[in-house]
């Protein structure tokens, strides 16, 4: 039961019916937020110290494997603490974010606007509509990998979501001159949350009984996709109600993410909710210190739905403005996969052909644009 209910939007991908695939997850999601039973009081979102993971013991490390499996094949969702980011630089890109969106002139942002990108980088102005049909209060600084943001080095290549070859990322910059500091602060936590996600894709081998270093050799120019996100203060903040649809305090509107995993990192203010097995709305408050991390659709196909990509959305609820981190974790666009063979069993075969990360990826991105041609709009980029 657990399974259907929590299964993502899944569009058939035809760049000439995109107008159908945004009806097809508006459709999805109305459906979803009818609520089949009384709220289920077992779900909930646990938050797990991987302190022990960074531990020379391997059994320390399936330990927190263990738990990690847990939460992936119910919840899909989970918080992290003692990861090893410091909390200053934690708190540096915050501040970033707030130094973006409020002290960059609104020019110099339409010069960096997500419009000139065919990749989905650069600024995305409030009060766009969403894929589907949703007014949407929030507006966001989109950039994915580059070498020079990666402590390794990489393999010295990145290859685009598209396919494209670039000797680094096809990211739009404001200039030094324009925000002093910038840059330096998003490059010091880009890298230590990509160092994370590496490491977070480790602890995952493990819990899906793998070789830790299963996935080592598919993250040399990986797919990570970042944002800074800013959510106004609710005009007229509304309490949750389980079973209400959103209103005009939406921030982003109901949605799976597309690639491996997210990490989020989130300000104090609430907003983030989590769809249940149920179709209830579950608030996720901040754990100090902590990250939020789900499974995204990509994933969920590979484990072959053993591992739960689940929906969620964000709702202003207060009069203070909310900001968030999320990193959005693939394995190198040009990698080609199928179904791990730990997730394949005769109860339980195959279900998906393989794929490459970056046509997968792709494909959804340009599904839930507004125009379909991927070029900017509303996409899962948002948390």
């Amino acid at each position: 039961m657990a399974t259907a209910a929590t299964a993502p939007f899944i569009p058939t991908f035809d760049k000439a019916t995109s107008e159908a695939a945004r009806a097809g997850a508006a459709s999805y999601l109305a459906s979803r937020l009818k609520p089949s039973a009384p709220a289920d009081a077992s779900f909930t979102i646990p938050t797990i110290d991987i302190a022990p993971s960074f531990s020379s013991s391997i059994e320390d490390r399936k330990t927190v494997a263990a738990q990690i499996r847990a939460a992936c094949i119910t919840s899909g969702f989970f918080t992290i603490t003692n990861h090893g980011i410091p909390a200053e630089v934690c708190d540096d890109i915050l501040n970033q974010a707030k130094r973006f969106f409020h002290d960059l002139p609104h020019e110099k942002k339409e010069a960096i606007h997500m419009k000139q990108s065919t990749l989905h980088r650069g600024y995305e102005p409030s009060e766009y509509t969403s894929a589907v049909g949703e007014a949407e209060t929030k507006e966001g600084f989109n950039w994915g990998y580059e070498t020079r943001l990666d402590s390794t080095g990489g393999d010295g290549k990145y290859v685009e979501v598209d396919g494209t070859t670039y000797p680094e990322g096809a990211n739009l910059w404001p200039s030094e001159a324009d925000l002093p500091g910038f840059f330096e602060g998003v490059k010091s936590y880009y890298s230590q949350v990509l160092g994370l996600a590496r490491h977070m894709f480790r602890l995952f081998a493990l819990s899906l009984g793998l070789e830790e270093n299963h996935f080592d050799e598919m993250m040399t120019h990986p797919g990570g996709i970042a944002r800074l996100m800013h959510y106004p203060g609710a005009k007229d903040p509304k309490p949750l109600d389980p079973n209400e649809k959103a209103d005009e305090n939406l921030g982003l509107g109901a949605h799976s993410d597309y690639e491996c995993f997210t990490l989020l990192l989130p300000s104090s203010t609430p907003g983030l909710e989590v769809l249940s097995p149920t179709g209830h709305w579950i608030p996720i408050n901040k754990v100090p210190g902590g990250l939020i991390v789900n499974i995204a659709d990509f994933f969920m196909r590979w484990t072959n739905d053993i591992y739960k990509s689940t929906v969620h959305r964000v709702v202003n609820r207060t009069t203070d403005a909310r900001y968030s981190v999320p990193f959005f974790f693939s394995i190198n666009y040009d990698q080609k996969v199928e179904t791990l063979p730990s997730c394949i069993s005769e109860s339980n075969p195959s279900k998906y052909s393989p794929i490459k990360a970056g046509e997968y990826i792709l494909e959804r991105l340009n599904a839930t644009t507004k125009d379909g041609a991927g070029s900017y709009g509303n996409s899962n980029l948002d948390a």
